[in-house]
């Protein structure tokens, strides 16, 4: 089964803030890991932010799946994305 990719408008900010290599980076990976996005997702202890993450070298992506598309909530690098507010 193949998934959709939707960004928050929270996410969207965080994509922003990347530097044009690692948003690549980013944005190829995630490309691939919709294709089967559990074989590569940790489940989260704390779902306060999330239900899943992704890792993609030092950065984090933060999401939840609902039906067949995968909502990203947070892009972050790793030392800051589990940090509350």
């Amino acid at each position: 089964m193949k998934y959709r990719l939707v960004y928050t408008a929270r996410a969207v900010k965080d994509v922003e803030r990347l530097d044009r290599k690692e948003r690549r980076r980013v944005g190829e990976t995630l490309k691939r890991y919709k294709e089967n996005p559990f074989a590569y997702a940790h489940k989260l202890v704390d779902s306060t932010l999330g239900s899943y993450r992704f890792r993609i070298g030092d950065y984090r992506v933060i999401f939840d799946v609902e039906g067949d598309e995968i909502v990203v909530l947070r892009i972050g690098h790793r030392k800051q994305i589990y940090r509350k507010l």
